[in-house]
């Protein structure tokens, strides 16, 4: 069994290694390449750096030389790692300056990594966050370029922003335990999410998390970013497993509640390939108009709105009736009004439930 131990505490080439080592053993290049019944060439290579130590190498090399052949894989790992960490510290300066364009500070806050300035620690942080080896594996990945966004021209969110809400939105989903997506038991869901928009909100926040997780959709709610002007989004973690990530954004129960909607009807009725991100107000792409019809007609049906807007009379009191008969907050009534412009924006605001985010 071989017994010697070398356990250098820096990174040195596998080949200074060998080359000592042969000297100290007085056996010439040639003569070890025989012993190890590989080519001269090779082991010359080995020796100049030009060419690794693999396993089956280092097994040769433990029986000639008495040396582990953990330890030979060892010292070729460490040069190997000592390279790559060296390139990236001559690229510090481009790593530390790629990481700035990110929220660090929010990420930090979150727990989500722990360096909060611009660095090539907190690029090395960011990698590992979005689970990726390169900015060039980044962008494939999350860059906007690359991803078939559904929103309008006038979409203003920050490009890493954005992709760093959506990864914590899909950690998030990820540590959610949800049954097998059914879209028939999803739309169950949904007209019982619906009535539980009159329940106290955070009592039916959490009603509706557990309803979609038993459909088999993962919810995140997940705090909004600086820079990232979206309501909501909707993708498919898997072809099994569809999420809907919401920011709260405006802070108010109407909003909340139509963006859950709106992103149902992109699970419902859209593509399992594409990653639908919804800002305020963006409704100019045909699957956003299409998404914002099926949630409003979802929440109050066509002929029923119609009857009620063509009596005029936006009150707080018949309001508030439309709603109960409906069966839905009358936040949502308020909102909607405002948003077709049949009442001003600081109307009867009132009536809608402002929400706080709160650390859990």
């Amino acid at each position: 069994m071989a017994t010697n131990q070398y356990r250098p505490d820096y990174a040195v080439p596998p080949g200074w290694v060998l080359a000592e080592r042969l000297e100290a053993q007085g056996i010439s290049h040639a003569e070890f390449a025989r012993r190890c019944d590989r080519s001269a060439k090779l082991i010359s290579e080995i020796v100049s750096g030009k060419a690794p130590i693999e396993p089956i190498t280092a097994v040769q090399f433990e029986r000639v030389l008495g040396v582990d052949a953990e330890i030979w894989l060892g010292i070729e790992k460490n040069y190997q790692l000592h390279q790559i960490r060296e390139a990236e510290a001559s690229e510090a300066e481009a790593l530390a300056e790629w990481a700035k364009s990110f929220p660090l500070i929010e990420l930090a806050k979150r727990g989500a990594i722990r360096t909060r300035s611009a660095s090539r620690e907190a690029y090395s942080e960011l990698m590992a966050f979005f689970r990726v080896a390169s900015i060039d594996a980044w962008h494939v990945k999350y860059g906007t370029a690359n991803i078939a966004y559904r929103h309008s021209p006038s979409f203003k969110s920050d490009e890493n922003s954005l992709a760093t809400w959506l990864r914590l939105a899909e950690i998030d989903a990820e540590g959610q335990k949800c049954n097998e997506y059914d879209r028939s038991a999803f739309l169950g869901a949904l007209r019982r999410i619906r009535r539980l928009t009159r329940a106290p909100f955070y009592e039916a926040r959490d009603q509706t998390h557990e309803l979609c997780n038993r459909a088999g959709v993962a919810l995140s709610m997940i705090e909004p970013l600086p820079k990232a002007s979206l309501s909501g989004a909707a993708w498919w973690l898997s072809p099994r497993k569809p999420v809907i990530a919401l920011s709260a954004r405006h802070r108010t129960d109407d909003h909340l509640w139509f963006s859950l909607f709106h992103e149902a009807a992109h699970i419902l009725l859209h593509s399992k390939k594409d990653v639908f991100v919804d800002e305020a107000n963006a409704g100019d792409a045909d699957l956003e108009t299409e998404a914002n019809e099926w949630a409003s007609n979802f929440l109050v049906s066509r002929p029923d709105w119609r009857r009620f807007v063509d009596e005029g009379s936006f009150t707080n009191l018949n309001i508030r009736k439309f709603a109960e008969d409906q069966g839905i907050a009358p936040g949502i009534v308020v909102g909607r009004l405002q948003h077709e412009r049949r009442i001003g924006w600081d109307w009867l605001n009132d009536m809608k439930v402002r929400l706080e985010w709160v650390e859990n």
